[in-house]
């Protein structure tokens, strides 16, 4: 899995490179920035509308893929969320594009981007949750043709409707980059699709909401008010310096974003449906072993490169001057190792449901996240804006560690008084 995710990715980022560095050929640091906005929004979305039920989804496919009447429960549940999710952000959207426009894009030359973007939000849904159903179904090699294939597209439109119409050409392709992706999971796995999920069977009740509502809430934490934060450093940022340092931090994010795929491909399609099947803390220490053991000493050997090379990256990546970003790699590398460390474990969290703690830890780090780079900034600049992401998943790392053992003592002691 490993191997061939790799494969994909490394197809992903050179067509990745290519396609940003004509970007930024084209587009000013300022229109950088925007188009980092509209992806925050586009990811805030891609939960909403389907009220953050992916890892649900993932997590109940894995556990009952044999059981066909209770995955047409979760179909059922889920087919409500998403048509609820879709049509509340479909109406915020659309009708609200005026002050949306203004939000994102601090004009109001985009509302039509924003209009786009809602009548696109039916495609943004049904992808998240087919997705869900590949990733619990461990159909990893399914997976990895249709996030290379989609990209490819996509890229290939982005470069095309850049050219015709710049800045606003890059932003309607990122809009439609959904619809792509729909269309060819459809080509790809129809099949696969088709055995598990009963279309014809789909009824507007809810059996499983209770289940898949705990899934919103962490969704809710950890997608929408991530990618809310970022949009308020990112305007923070604009504001206390300069647009152009906005665009630098933008480019830093898109860099780290594209390396951390690797990882999160991993989450779900391996990690999260094996911790769903593990109750006791010897068999996850054993799992989490392995997965350090192999996982870790790639990642670190792979991120010493990115921080060896990274003045030939951003010449490879960007066009203009954005060599302001070479020394902010130190502490975002860093603050990324240390994130991948902890997302791991946390991922026990989303695998038995531990609401109570992922919306802790969460919010935790956010806060630390925006408090930091708030402080930090006035002192050391844009650099402030790194120091704050190394410090912040120090302290989640550690906490945690801690409520994950003390969720296994817990188990432990029910367990002995059973």
């Amino acid at each position: 899995m490993t191997s061939l995710n790799a494969a994909t990715i490394v197809i992903r980022l050179v067509v990745t490179f290519f396609v940003n560095r004509e970007i930024t050929d084209v587009i000013s640091k300022g229109g950088y920035a925007k188009i980092g906005n509209l992806r925050n929004l586009i990811a805030q979305l891609t939960s909403f509308t389907s009220l953050g039920v992916f890892n649900g989804v993932v997590k109940y496919v894995a556990e009952h893929k044999e059981n066909k009447e209770q995955l047409q429960k979760l179909f059922s549940t889920t087919f409500v969320f998403t048509t609820l999710g879709s049509i509340i952000t479909f109406v915020a959207l659309f009708f609200g594009a005026s002050f949306f426009s203004e939000y994102y894009f601090n004009s109001s030359d985009f509302v039509y981007i924003i209009k786009l973007t809602a009548i696109v939000i039916p495609f943004i849904s049904i992808q998240r949750v087919f997705s869900g159903v590949i990733n619990g179904l461990s159909e990893y090699k399914s997976f990895a043709k249709i996030e290379l294939v989609a990209y490819l597209v996509s890229a290939a439109l982005t470069i095309v409707f850049l050219f015709y119409k710049e800045l606003d050409g890059v932003l309607i392709s990122i809009a439609l980059a959904p619809v792509v992706q729909v269309l060819v999971m459809m080509f790809l796995v129809v099949k696969i699709l088709r055995e598990y999920v009963q279309f014809s069977q789909l009824k507007w009740q809810a059996p499983l909401a209770k289940s898949l509502f705990a899934f919103t809430i962490m969704s809710f934490f950890s997608t929408l008010l991530l990618n809310q934060v970022e949009i308020e450093i990112r305007n923070m940022i604009e504001n206390k310096i300069s647009e152009d340092e906005a665009g630098i931090w933008t480019g830093l994010m898109f860099i780290s974003k594209n390396y951390m795929v690797f990882s999160n491909a991993l989450l779900t399609l391996y990690v999260l449906p094996k911790f769903s099947g593990i109750y006791n803390k010897p068999d996850f220490m054993k799992e989490l072993g392995s997965i350090y053991k192999t996982l870790l000493p790639l990642f670190a050997v792979g991120m010493f490169l990115v921080y060896l090379f990274r003045d030939v990256a951003i010449d490879l990546v960007f066009k203009g001057d954005y060599s302001a970003m070479s020394p902010l790699f130190r502490w975002q590398l860093l603050g990324d190792f240390i994130r991948l460390a902890a997302i791991l474990l946390a991922s026990q969290f989303i695998a038995k449901k531990m609401v109570y703690n992922f919306i802790f830890t969460e919010v935790l780090s956010l806060a630390l996240f925006y408090g930091f780079a708030y402080y930090f900034v006035d002192i050391y600049g844009i650099e402030g804006v790194t120091i704050a992401h190394f410090l912040r998943y120090i302290i989640y790392f550690i906490v945690v560690f801690v409520l994950i053992l003390r969720y296994f003592k817990k188990q432990n002691k029910k367990a002995q008084l059973k």
